[in-house]
């Protein structure tokens, strides 16, 4: 029988593979709670779910069409998963206003999420997104 805490570990799996890696609209809506928060999203933007899978779909997945996402480490306690991941993949769209480099990307990330009903209630995330946006914009 698995633990609420393995359950909540292949929750996150699941988004990072089907959501973020494969763009799937379905298991976005499926994994995420209509009371979402990012609490790491950048002033201006939506910190609920749309402003989540915009990303994903709208931002990130036009640039990088072929993005796959690795998952190193996962570690959890309670109702918190934390995992440390890459991103990666041929950066040949437009990312965040910095032109097509043609070039393979990588995106380090450490977020945490809480998990509530087998759903993304909470996220806090660091990333090397704008480090690696002013070294691509200076190419």
């Amino acid at each position: 029988m698995e633990t609420m805490i393995e359950n909540n570990k292949a929750v996150v799996r699941r988004f990072n593979q089907e959501v973020i890696g494969q763009g799937n609209v379905d298991s976005f809506n499926a994994l995420m709670d209509e009371n979402f928060i990012n609490r790491s999203a950048p002033a201006g933007m939506d910190n609920g779910p749309q402003g989540m899978i915009w990303f994903f779909n709208e931002a990130l997945r036009p640039a990088i069409p072929d993005l796959k996402v690795i998952i190193h480490d996962q570690v959890a306690e309670g109702d918190m998963v934390t995992t440390r991941k890459t991103i990666s993949g041929k950066q040949t769209g437009q990312l965040l206003g910095v032109p097509a480099t043609g070039q393979t990307i990588s995106i380090e990330v450490i977020d945490m999420v809480r998990i509530k009903d087998g759903r993304y209630v909470e996220h806090w995330g660091i990333t090397t997104l704008p480090e690696l946006l002013a070294t691509l914009a200076k190419a």
